[in-house]
């Protein structure tokens, strides 16, 4: 399929929604939050990267893209960082819910979530509720769908780090100022050999970096909010980032086409 416009949902009538549903009913619904992203980064970071992936993702595969609620959920550790505006995880299930129930009404009956903040507890369970209705639903975040990018990038993801200022600067770098751009620290309560850092391969002895208390808030313990060096940011490897992402999500989307003509419902045949 040739690169075209993106298609979001709040730009269209009702009408040519449910007509874009009898056509093709995969749903993508990216989401992000608001979040402090060191001195050279907007708060808003998250949330643009999704708003950007996705529209990189819907301009290659014509997929309809529902709105992206600004506000996401947080681990323990980033509540109370000013900046920060966090939502209760059961909050945020809702919401989550909501929108793809709501979508259901016109028409769609595939959705996948695409995720560029840390938010796996609030999304693992919105995907099992809306699965109990009878709603296939995938939930993805985009650094653990890319996996091991170390060819691309010199250290692993963390936050507001190279990682993440990349993308932003392919995507908004008129939000991004490089000048104050920084390394930062943070230490975790064991051992990193222990932890498995974000997008990397999962290996014997370790656990996935949400699945425990492993930091100290970050209001005690960041001094300009990064965890990471930002300065190894580039325009470059954050287009071979999105790129990539944009790669494997249109074979997915494609997957699903194969798979399940518009109309049918995957949990039901």
């Amino acid at each position: 399929m040739s690169e075209g416009k993106a298609v979001w949902w709040q730009e269209m009538t009702a009408d040519a929604i449910v007509e874009h549903a009898k056509k093709d009913d995969i749903a993508l619904l990216p989401i992000g939050a608001i979040e402090q992203h060191g001195p050279h980064c907007p708060c808003g970071d998250d949330s643009y990267n999704a708003i950007g992936m996705a529209e990189h993702i819907s301009r290659k595969t014509g997929v309809m893209l529902l709105p992206c609620p600004m506000y996401g959920s947080h681990p323990f550790h980033h509540w109370g960082m000013p900046g920060n505006i966090p939502l209760t995880y059961e909050t945020h299930i809702g919401l989550i819910t909501d929108i793809v129930k709501g979508a259901t009404v016109s028409g769609f009956n595939k959705f996948i979530i695409l995720s560029a903040h840390g938010q796996v507890s609030s999304t693992i369970v919105a995907v099992h509720k809306l699965g109990l209705e009878g709603i296939f639903t995938l939930s993805l975040h985009w650094y653990d769908f890319l996996r091991d990018d170390q060819d691309v990038l010199e250290d692993w993801m963390w936050h507001a780090d190279e990682a993440e200022t990349s993308v932003a600067l392919y995507l908004f770098p008129e939000f991004v100022d490089m000048s104050k751009a920084d390394k930062g620290g943070g230490e975790p309560l064991v051992d990193r050999k222990f932890i498995i850092a974000p997008g990397m391969r999962p290996r014997p002895g370790t656990m996935y970096h949400f699945e425990g208390t492993f930091a100290r808030p970050e209001y005690r313990e960041l001094k300009n909010g990064i965890i990471g060096d930002a300065t190894k940011a580039t325009r470059e490897k954050g287009e071979k980032l999105v790129t990539r992402l944009t790669d494997h999500v249109a074979e997915l989307i494609e997957d699903i086409r194969q798979r399940y003509e518009p109309g049918v419902k995957p949990l039901e045949t």
